[in-house]
């Protein structure tokens, strides 16, 4: 006899409070739903049902295990609905938070992409670098760059955004910097949304150093900080996808490029896995893939 079809029956005799009414339910006789109830009392060595001639009710038994129960056929319905979804088209409004510098031209370049792959999806997108409660404001997903998620969070890693001192051209031929040293007195454009900026671990031929900088301007408006670093207040870092055009426009240039500022991770942040919709999964699936080429070339 099928456990699982038992396991079903028994299910809805607990919620029927009858053999008849969940024998309806399930297209069988009730002499069937017995057999199916007896199965499982004998497969597990304990009497699972009260029964009177008007009434049935769980043992202690047996509301243990219809709550287990519970918990693995709606498990087994979420799986299949997932399989089901995976061959829907995505379509619907996605709403997601990222942070302030995703606001640059390959970013714009991904969202085309993936828009003319699933028009039927409508993006909604929200910069900030502030994390929001994505339950309680509903967004669907969240791109956070972080060294900690909260534990109520599934967080799948995207890639490893690389970040770059930098200056303006006529801020770095003003200023002779050639070694850690000479830049740890310049004040300099500092992001507010990165813990400690004022201290940076950089990777040198020599191994780790800590480079400490006085703070011309903190902001956590990555737009304002480019803008600053281009009108020459001092120098600074930000993520390279930010600043890619004014590099190779020499606009900004690299100051130390022996030395590399840490990189972060950014992350796919969602608030269950249970139900991921087709538009959450094709976006994430999409972006991981499309993130991780942008952080390949970015690499020099």
């Amino acid at each position: 006899m099928d456990t699982l079809v038992s396991m079903k029956v028994f299910r809805l005799v607990v919620e029927a409070g009858s053999f008849a009414r969940a024998a309806a339910q399930m297209g069988i006789s009730p002499a069937m739903a017995s057999k199916h109830l007896a199965h499982l009392e004998r497969s597990l060595g304990a009497r699972l049902l009260n029964r009177t001639s008007r009434h049935v009710s769980p043992t202690e038994a047996g509301q243990v295990y219809f709550e287990q129960c519970c918990e693995a056929l709606d498990l087994l319905d979420t799986a299949e609905a997932t399989l089901q979804d995976s061959h829907a088209e995505p379509r619907g409004q996605l709403k997601i938070t990222a942070p302030v510098w995703c606001a640059n031209r390959r970013f714009a370049g991904m969202l085309a992409c993936y828009r003319e792959r699933y028009p039927r999806v409508a993006i909604d997108l929200r910069l900030s670098n502030y994390k929001v409660d994505l339950a309680e404001e509903g967004f669907d997903l969240a791109l956070r760059a972080a060294t900690q998620n909260a534990p109520s969070l599934i967080a799948r890693p995207l890639c490893e955004v690389p970040f770059a001192l930098v200056a303006s051209r006529d801020y770095a031929a003003r200023h002779r910097i050639d070694t850690p040293a000479e830049l740890a007195d310049r004040p300099a454009v500092l992001p507010a949304y990165i813990r400690r900026p004022e201290e940076i671990r950089l990777h040198g031929p020599q191994g780790p150093a800590t480079l400490r900088m006085p703070v011309a301007l903190k902001t956590d408006d990555s737009s304002l900080a480019r803008h600053s670093l281009l009108a020459g207040i001092g120098p600074g870092y930000l993520p390279e996808w930010l600043i890619a055009d004014d590099l190779a426009s020499g606009a900004l240039v690299r100051l130390l490029p022996a030395y590399r500022p840490p990189s972060v991770t950014l992350y796919a942040a969602y608030t269950s896995r249970k139900f991921l919709t087709p538009k959450v999964r094709t976006f994430i699936d999409f972006f991981s893939a499309a993130f991780g080429q942008a952080s390949t070339e970015s690499r020099p």
